[in-house]
């Protein structure tokens, strides 16, 4: 695993970041020789999920969903929950 000093970091950014890319190995950020962050090339599938389990309406969502089915309560039925989900993609024309 390759290290960059905060100075050469803030010096060479686009070059270690182009390096980062290419060789998908991360990089060790240190200050004063400690290191202190590591930088680690990710895909967008990777970051759209990192977004997704660090906002907290998802984290808290998913935490009260988690609570209800540990007391047994299952939400909606899945046939009732696709007829929604065909009734919105499907709007009745006698109804607009």
């Amino acid at each position: 695993m390759d290290t960059v000093g905060v100075r050469d970091l803030a010096n060479r950014a686009s070059a270690v970041l182009d390096e980062l890319e290419q060789g998908g190995q991360p990089v060790i950020v240190t200050r004063r020789g400690r290191p202190v962050a590591v930088l680690a090339a990710i895909d967008a599938e990777e970051f759209y999920d990192y977004v997704l389990a660090h906002s907290p309406e998802f984290v808290a969502g998913r935490k009260a969903a988690e609570e209800r089915f540990a007391r047994g309560e299952y939400g909606e039925p899945l046939d009732d929950v696709i007829a929604e989900l065909d009734a919105d993609d499907n709007p009745d024309p006698a109804s607009a």
